[in-house]
């Protein structure tokens, strides 16, 4: 992803209160009952992450991102998921072609009323943050910045398929999102759309077409002890609407302390190209640290992201509400 001029809230911050009041829910119609619990295993969706981990730094073209393929592919089908590859090229920082492979599930596929959740599974070939100079040229392992959002759809998907909801879900995992240029090179001609490449390739193959998705969720950075997650400007200019659905979930179930009511600056991610290229309405759940001057954990980009900076609590804030979004749509 990329930063664009982040502008930071830094005024006191209105926090919603978690919904406690049982009583009132006990007196409505089952059918109207809002879903305030859900099962998500924070231990199951931790374990989906360091899975991606073990392999090695996912960088397109290696022999980690291949085996990750194979296990993102293999995992989505035996939750059920109809699995495709969707395979195309783009053009890469350096101008030349990127071959990209997004993995795509499609779970309960022949429903009509569908939504889209994702998040990107390649990891950045380059630690260009890395305060050690030495290190800028190596890959990163990208835990939280990938394999977290990933980790954490699915163990979305494992729970979908042990309680439907009622709606079909598609689950994307967009390739080469992090390959933009490199910001420690000099001499490098900046090109623009170089990050977020699978995500451009998945839109276009839509352009002209009509989607049946009502809305997609970008998962990105979901992982970090004590996450906060900002209202993205981009978000909120295209599904306003969705946007507060997502943290008036999140307020219902007890997570306000991760969803902050508060305006987080624009960011191009995946949801970017998405409305782009498809005008599907697109939310991007990404971290931001108000403490930092990237607006980004300190460890963003280096090679410090790593398994310690997962957190499971954080992942269950984060697959919580997603669930919760998912079981409430009619």
């Amino acid at each position: 992803m990329r930063l664009n001029a982040l502008s930071i809230i830094l005024g006191i911050v209105t926090l919603f209160s978690a919904c406690q009041n049982t009583n009132n829910t006990a007196s409505v119609p089952a059918k109207q009952q809002e879903i305030v619990s859900v099962d998500f295993s924070a231990d199951s969706a931790y374990r989906f992450v360091a899975d991606q981990v073990a392999f090695g730094p996912r960088v397109p073209g290696t022999t980690a991102h291949a085996q990750c393929l194979d296990y993102l592919s293999s995992t989505l089908k035996r939750f059920g998921a109809e699995v495709e590859i969707q395979e195309g090229t783009g053009t890469n920082y350096l101008g030349k072609p990127q071959i990209i492979k997004n993995v795509i599930g499609r779970i309960n596929p022949k429903k009509a009323n569908r939504v889209i959740l994702c998040a990107h599974w390649d990891c950045r070939p380059f630690a260009d943050n890395d305060p050690d100079k030495k290190l800028r040229d190596t890959p990163i392992d990208g835990a939280n910045d990938g394999a977290s959002g990933v980790g954490v759809l699915l163990e979305v998907a494992r729970q979908l398929q042990i309680k439907e909801s009622k709606i079909g879900v598609d689950i994307i995992f967009f390739d080469v999102e992090d390959m933009g240029t490199p910001s420690h090179k000099s001499g490098l001609k900046y090109l623009p759309d170089t990050w977020c490449l699978g995500s451009q390739l998945w839109g276009q193959s839509l352009m002209g077409k009509s989607s049946q998705a009502r809305y997609a969720i970008l998962l990105d950075m979901v992982g970090a002890p004590n996450a906060t997650f900002y209202k993205e400007s981009y978000s909120q200019q295209w599904a306003s609407n969705i946007v507060d659905m997502i943290w008036q979930r999140a307020n219902k179930m007890g997570f306000g302390a991760n969803f902050i009511n508060a305006d987080g600056g624009f960011i191009t991610d995946d949801h970017y190209y998405i409305h782009k290229h498809t005008g599907i309405p697109a939310v991007d759940i990404i971290q931001l640290d108000t403490q930092t001057s990237t607006s980004f954990a300190s460890y963003w980009h280096t090679h410090q992201d790593t398994m310690d900076n997962v957190d499971r609590s954080t992942l269950h804030a984060v697959g919580s509400v997603v669930l919760g979004v998912l079981y409430n749509e009619k």
